[in-house]
């Protein structure tokens, strides 16, 4: 019996949509072959919300905690602030067919970056207290977090399954 050899070519690379968000910016989307990216992420908040299910995953970059301070910038950019920007992250998840109970959150950065006077809690300290409270305030827990420290960090989350992967030039790169 004569067989033929098959010569297996590999599957053709899709290339990646790249969704990038800046300060006070965010985005979701069920576009599994996107990936949803914010750069310099310091004193600010990323906040990720996946629905394995749905298959639709958001990020939210967070500037401050509390929207009282500026409210027009509020009003025009409701992402700057974790008082407003994560329940619009959400809304938007859930129009988009997310389901709360099914959401996997990771919270990441609030670092104290250039120091600060010892006694006062640091920007970044109050964007990650002001994001739990908002978060467990709505019944939702937190599943991994990197916050804290003294460096900045990239963050991504992948659209197609959720993961979400830490870079920066001090930050070892890490997947949470």
């Amino acid at each position: 019996m004569n067989r033929t050899s098959l010569a297996i070519e590999p599957a053709p690379r899709v290339a990646r949509k790249r969704i990038v968000i800046g300060i006070g910016e965010f985005a979701v989307s069920n576009d599994p072959n996107a990936v949803i990216v914010t750069h310099a992420l310091g004193s600010c908040v990323a906040v990720c919300v996946w629905d394995p299910a749905a298959k639709v995953g958001g990020m939210v970059h967070v500037l401050l905690p509390d929207s009282k301070i500026n409210p027009g910038r509020a009003s025009s950019q409701p992402g700057a602030f974790a008082d407003t920007g994560i329940p619009l992250l959400f809304k938007t998840a859930f129009a988009q067919g997310a389901v709360k109970a099914r959401c996997r959150v990771h919270l990441v950065g609030g670092a104290t970056i250039n120091g600060g006077p010892a006694m006062e809690p640091s920007v970044g300290k109050r964007n990650v207290l002001a994001a739990r409270q908002m978060l467990w305030r709505n019944g939702v827990m937190v599943e991994k977090e990197h916050v804290g420290g003294t460096v900045a960090r990239n963050v991504t989350i992948d659209l197609a399954d959720g993961t979400v992967q830490l870079s920066g030039s001090q930050v070892a790169a890490a997947v949470l």
